[in-house]
Formats: structure tokens, C-alpha cells, sequence
């Protein structure tokens, strides 16, 4: 069994709170996980649809029989029951009284913030964590294979293999959902729009541009764009422009929650084709960018991540910051440290005040100090993520 990181700080906070709300992609463990914390509560998945339309339809009764110390997956089909865990959740005041999972972010958070709010401790899971698979069964010597595969869990606990896992994950879930929750007319477009988005994975987002490719409008493009990203499928990474009259980059920054969603996308069967494809020091950077993102998640340590670029093209490919200090990280595919890489990191310390410590991390497996910069390989992150929890 693999330990999740998060486990840890759904537990704290479920002493707390009435109410745990753990969200995240369809098949990112979120089920086995709450299970897993929560042995004790009565488990109930609202995609079942006898238990869906008796929850439905007689609320009150699915309470009576069911009580409390509930687990209820996928919550956001059944609206209805939440004026009723907040009534409970009122009146009872047990910390922890209620287990609420959900896969669809945009209906959930809109009914937590509309009945909950103040009664819930909300998480967000992804699939795996390269830091939980590290010295486990499943880790190795090379990031491509990690690239390649992913990291949802069933591609590991239940040795399903990619090429396998990801036709029927877009199949499944995402063109079946998402075309339900979007009514989208034409699906082929659709599918293009996604496959798009794996192209432009750690550019700038440009809406117009995208839409002219598929064939539908910028406005289309942000609409859907919006649903991806509420359904975990994409990520947005913002760019950091506080407290500066320089002229910098306003658009965010693309990337996929999950790096071998986005190699399937992009057609990349194995690690060979991987080695060559013209798409990999992107998708390296996906994967690093992403390993961050899973690390604030866990932790819910209070870092924020970024990007920067400025109008001459002084780039960092992240900026996290944490309170009054920002940690540029320049990121490299390339096993090989080259001089060139620390350019932009020597001249965004001389413009960006609070700078820490910068860092670069690359496809080798040496750790360097070179420029004042810290050279971090590709399987040693945890060199980041520990100064960012010692100053936490």
C-alpha cells in the first residue's frame, strides 16, 4: 500500500471540522483514501442510482437510515443533502461527522461555499506523488518512464498499463462527463481542443489562438478551458507580477495534472519515442511543475506558485513564494548542467526582490551548487519541498 502525503492533515483536521471534503480527478484515490482514514464511517457512493435517487428524492428518510459518520462519494450529484449536513453538522458539532468526496470541483465548490462554509476542511488529492512512489516498488532510475507513465493509481495497484489506462480514462470519463457538463455539439472538436492543450503545454494561454486551430471562439476556448481545469484534468499557473512597473507577462501558463495523460495525448508510446519526441523538456517540466503543485496540496503549507517572465524574456519556469520570500526555479530536461541555464536566474535576482534561494532542477542526478544557484536533480525535489516546510 502506498502512503498519500495528505493523510497526515486530513486526519488533523478532521478533530477539527464536521465536515472533510475531499476533491480531485476521477480515479486519483480519493475513495481509498477516505476509506483508508475513515474504517468506521458507513460508506455510500452517490453514482449507484438506486442510492442516488433515494437520497434524492427522500432526503430526510436517507439520513434516518443512515445516520451519521457518513463517507459520501461523489456528493455532487445529490445537492439536495447539503442543507442537511449543515443542519447536523450545527447540531451535532462531531468533528470529523462527515465525508464528502467530489471529482466535478466547480458543482462542489459552489454548494460548499453555499451551505458549508466554515463547517469543512476541503482537500484537494491528485494521482500520486512522484516523493510517494520514490523507494517504493514502483520507482526508477529514469524520469521518462515517470513521463511516460503517469501517476494514477491504477497504473501502479492494479498494474494496468498506460497505453491501456488513459484510451478508456478519456473515453470514460473525461468525454463522457465533461460532454455532459459542457453539452458540447460537435465531440471531435472536443477531443482536438484536448489534444491541443497537450501542445501547449507551459506556453502562454492564447485563447485566439487555440480556438483558430479547432475552429471555435476564444470564448469557447476560456468556457472549456475553465471545465478542464475545475476537473482537474489542466492545470493554470499564474504568472507573478505584484508590486512591479516592469512590463510582464499577464496570461497564464498551461500544464496537465497528470503528466502521462498529456504524453498519451501526445501520442507517445514509449520511452524511446520519448527520448526524441520534441515535446519532452516540456513535459520535464510538467512533470517538476506538477510534483510542486502535489506538494502544497499535501501539506497545505501556505506556498503559492508562479511563473515570471518580463517584456526582454528573463524567464523563471516557477517563482513559489511564501510569505515575503520568492524561490525562482529554473527547469532543465537535460542530464548535462550547461552555464547557459543560469542566466536567467542570475538576472531575476538582480530585478526581483526577496529572493531567497534559487534553484535549478535537471534531468541528472547530482546535487551542485553552482552560481550561488542550487543544482537539484530531477529525484531529489525533496531538497525544495524541506526548505519550503522549514520555513513553513
Amino acid at each position: 500500500m502506498i502512503i498519500r502525503q495528505i493523510t497526515e492533515r486530513i486526519k488533523l483536521m478532521a478533530e477539527k471540522f464536521p465536515v472533510i471534503a475531499v476533491t480531485g480527478p476521477r480515479q486519483s484515490g480519493k475513495t481509498t483514501l477516505v476509506r483508508q482514514i475513515f474504517p468506521q464511517h458507513t460508506y455510500i457512493n452517490l453514482e449507484d442510482i438506486e442510492k442516488r435517487n433515494f437520497a434524492k428524492q427522500d432526503p430526510k428518510g436517507f439520513f434516518a437510515v443512515y445516520g451519521s459518520h457518513l463517507i459520501l462519494d461523489e456528493v455532487q450529484y445529490v445537492p439536495e443533502l447539503f442543507s442537511y449536513i449543515q443542519v447536523f453538522a450545527d447540531e451535532q458539532r462531531i468533528a470529523g461527522n462527515f465525508v464528502i468526496t467530489g471529482s466535478q470541483n466547480f458543482l462542489l465548490m459552489e454548494k460548499i461555499s453555499q451551505s458549508l462554509a466554515g463547517r469543512v476542511a476541503l482537500f484537494s488529492l491528485l494521482p500520486f506523488s512522484y516523493a510517494e512512489l520514490q523507494n517504493t516498488l514502483y520507482d526508477a532510475p529514469n524520469y521518462e518512464t515517470f513521463l511516460l507513465n503517469g501517476f494514477y493509481p491504477p497504473i501502479y495497484d492494479r498494474s494496468v498499463a498506460p497505453a491501456d489506462w488513459y484510451p478508456n480514462y478519456l473515453n470514460t470519463y473525461i468525454e463522457r462527463d465533461l460532454h455532459q457538463i459542457l453539452n458540447v455539439g460537435d465531440l471531435f472538436q472536443f477531443r482536438q481542443f484536448v489534444k491541443m492543450c497537450a501542445n501547449n503545454i507551459g506556453q502562454l494561454i492564447n485563447f485566439s489562438s487555440i480556438g483558430n486551430e479547432i475552429g471555435v471562439s476564444s470564448v469557447t476556448v476560456k468556457r472549456w478551458l475553465s471545465v478542464l481545469e475545475a476537473s482537474y484534468i489542466v492545470y493554470i499557473l499564474p504568472p507573478y507580477f505584484r508590486n512591479f512597473n516592469k512590463r510582464i507577462a499577464k496570461n497564464p501558463k498551461l500544464y496537465f495534472t497528470d503528466v502521462g495523460l498529456a504524453s498519451h495525448l501526445l501520442g507517445i508510446k514509449n520511452t524511446d519515442q520519448m527520448n526524441f519526441h520534441f515535446m519532452k523538456g516540456q513535459l520535464f517540466e510538467n512533470f517538476i511543475i506538477t510534483e510542486l503543485l502535489k506538494f502544497k496540496l499535501n501539506t497545505q503549507n501556505g506556498m503559492d506558485l508562479f511563473f515570471w517572465r518580463d517584456s526582454n524574456k528573463i524567464e523563471a519556469d516557477c517563482l513559489l513564494e511564501y510569505g515575503n520570500s520568492l524561490t525562482p526555479i529554473e527547469i532543465k530536461s537535460s542530464r548535462t548542467v550547461n552555464s547557459d541555464f543560469f542566466k536567467n536566474l542570475t538576472k531575476i535576482e538582480q530585478i526581483v526582490p526577496n529572493i531567497t534561494k534559487s534553484y535549478l532542477v535537471y534531468g541528472g542526478t547530482e546535487k551542485q551548487i553552482r552560481n550561488s544557484t542550487h543544482v537539484v536533480p530531477w529525484n531529489g525535489l525533496q531538497t525544495i519541498t524541506n526548505d519550503m516546510s522549514s520555513t513553513a
